[in-house]
Parts: C-alpha cells; structure tokens; sequence
C-alpha cells in the first residue's frame, strides 16, 4: 500500500494547529439567517403557554399538618383537607394554607436565640412587658411563654386583623390582671397557679373576640425582682425568714414547754388525788379497826384493854432507848453517868450509820490481822 505523504503532513499540521476564535462576520450572517426564519403557529404556542399556566393553578396539594382555604372571587368558600384537590384557575380561585397542627409559640420578657438555641431575657432597659406591678405594690419580673394552635382557620383569617397582635395584647392584659391580684410573694412561690389561671382568662378573651385560636399552654419562667431593687429585696427576705425561724423556735418551745408543764399539773393532780383517796382508805380502815376493837372491847373490856396495852408499849419501849430504874430513896445521881446521852433515843441515821460500823467492825474481825 502506498502512502500519501503530502495528505498526511497536512492533516498533521491541522491538528497542532491552535483553534481560532469566530469572526464577526460570521456571526452577524447566522443571526441574520435566523432574524428572517418565520415561526409557523405563534398564536397556538402562547395558548398552549396559557394552558398549561391554568392547569398548573388547577391542582395544588395540601400538607398533612395543614388545610387550605380557599377564596372564590375573594370570599371564602369552603375548606381543603389534606391531599390533592382541584380549585379553579388563579384569578378565579386563592388557596391559603393555615397549619392546624403545628404549636406556635409567642415569647414574652425573654427571647429565644435560634442560632445557639439558647433563651436570653430582656433587660429592664429594653421594652419588656414582663414587668408588672403586683397587689402589694412591688414590681416584679415576669416573663412567660404562650404555645397555642389555629382551631379554626376561617376565624384566624377573616374575622380580625392582625391576629397576632391581638394575641400578644389580650395575653399581656390577662397577666398583668391575675399577677395584680397577688401578692409579690405569690407571684414568685406560685408560679403554676397564676400560669392556669391565665390561660383559662386568656382563652375566653380570645374566644370572645373571634380568633380561632386554641391556647396550648401558658408556661411561666423564673419569676423576680427588678436587679435594681434585688438587693433590698433579698434583704427583706432574709428578715422575713428569720422572723419565721423566731416564730418557728418560740413555737417549738411553746409546744415542749406547755405539755410538759400540762403533764406535770396532771400528774400533781393524780398524786394529790391518790394521796386523798389513801387517807380516805386509811382513815376508813382506822374507823374499821376501832370500831372492831370496840366491839372486842365491849364483850371482854379487861383482856382487851391489857392486850391495847401490851400492843402500845411494844411499840413505844424500843423507841426509848436504855433506861436506868434507881432507888427511891437516892438523892444524888453518880456524876460518872451522861444521863443524857444514855436516855437520848437515837434517831433513824443515827441507827443506821451505827448498824454500819458494827457491820464494818464484824467483818475485820472475820478477816483477822494482816
């Protein structure tokens, strides 16, 4: 096979050949070519542009959290539910999509931060409605969140102008009118209460006014004072709680102190009344006795008597301690003899200390000496 090699030194200084950029010239020739090209049918392609504009504005979908109200000629004419519906074409027909199942949310005295998602509460330098002024005249801090849902669209819609704002009103009336009921106190400890409270108020201002709004919950944050006047407050509390510890200890006293004292009184008056009714007891059975000696007494006066006698002198003579019997006829008594330390009777300590030291003498007489 031969080769053409003049062909071929062509075709290969073609392809290292950079490629150059298109004139002017040749521009200006196609778009004249096009400039004078004529479009069959340029009516039937703008009604088919339109056409499709109608259909595309035909059928719209509805989300499931959602419904859509639709408007015939700017008046309302009924609900959409979830789903593909039909409606006619834009300009005949509006459709507005009202989430029904999603919880809004309206902040007072605080803002949420959605970058950090982090809540920052508004200074008092700021506009914050979250002061208030209490029943007892105090200013307190006050900021709380409102979480609702649009229970019924066509109100929300139609019936007042600039629902939110009516909402964010209504919900600071209702709370400056239950926290002025309450003291400054009770704004702080009960929190919850002043929160149900609210919300049931709340709900039939709203209902009343005709918003279609349904309030989810009303949540109360952390409830204080101005920080301006927190320091005087915090000292006012302090006070307030050491005069309850005062009370709280006088009454813990009072309480030990009045029943032990109520007890003693009891058992003083038990005592006494045991003691009445031993000597009552007593001075019976001492009536008994000698009524029965008596009667003794009266059957055989001499036995008895000299037994009454015998009984008497049983008990007296060991209570008389040593006596001595001299002779009538002595005049003088041995000055050796301590007559009053003889004839003394010793009392009951004394016995007693000298039965122990007779005690204690016996037993070294039993141990003999050392």
């Amino acid at each position: 096979m031969s080769w053409d090699w003049d062909k071929l030194q062509k075709q290969q200084r073609h392809l290292n050949r950079a490629p150059t950029p298109p004139q002017w010239d040749d521009i200006s020739e196609k778009f004249q070519k096009f400039r004078n090209m004529k479009i069959p049918g340029t009516w039937l392609i703008g009604l088919l542009l339109l056409l499709l504009y109608a259909a595309s504005s035909t059928f719209f979908t509805v989300a499931i959290d959602e419904v859509g109200v639709v408007q015939l000629f700017g008046k309302f004419n009924r609900i959409a539910q979830p789903g593909l519906n039909f409606k006619f074409p834009a300009g005949i027909e509006k459709v507005t999509k009202v989430k029904v199942k999603y919880v809004y949310k309206e902040e007072f005295g605080l803002q949420t931060i959605q970058d950090v998602k982090k809540t920052r509460f508004l200074l008092d330098s700021e506009h914050n409605v979250s002061l208030m002024l209490t029943g007892d005249l105090n200013v307190a801090v006050v900021p709380w969140i409102v979480q609702f849902r649009i229970k019924d669209p066509y109100l929300y819609l139609f019936k007042v102008h600039d629902v939110r704002r009516l909402l964010r009103d209504l919900t600071e009336a209702s709370m400056r009118l239950v926290v002025g009921d309450r003291s400054i106190n009770e704004v702080i400890s009960k929190r919850e209460e002043i929160a149900d409270q609210t919300q049931l108020l709340l709900q039939q201002e709203l209902d009343k006014a005709e918003t279609g709004i349904n309030i989810m919950t009303v949540e109360m944050k952390k409830t204080n004072v101005p920080q301006k006047v927190q320091p005087s407050f915090n000292e006012v509390n302090q006070a307030i709680q050491e005069k309850e510890k005062v009370i709280y200890q006088a009454k813990e006293d009072y309480n030990k102190a009045i029943p032990e004292a109520k007890g003693e009184a009891e058992r003083a008056i038990k005592a006494a009344e045991g003691y009445s009714l031993d000597r009552i007891n007593r001075a019976k059975g001492d009536a008994s006795r000698f009524f029965a000696q008596y009667n003794q007494y009266v059957k055989a006066k001499d036995v008895t008597r000299r037994r009454m006698y015998l009984e008497s002198m049983k008990k007296v003579y060991p209570k008389l301690g040593k006596v001595f019997v001299l002779d009538a006829d002595q005049k003088n008594i041995l000055p050796l003899i301590n007559m009053d330390t003889l004839t003394r009777a010793l009392s009951p300590e004394e016995e007693e200390k000298k039965a122990k030291e007779k005690a204690k003498d016996q037993k070294k007489d039993k141990r003999g000496p050392q």
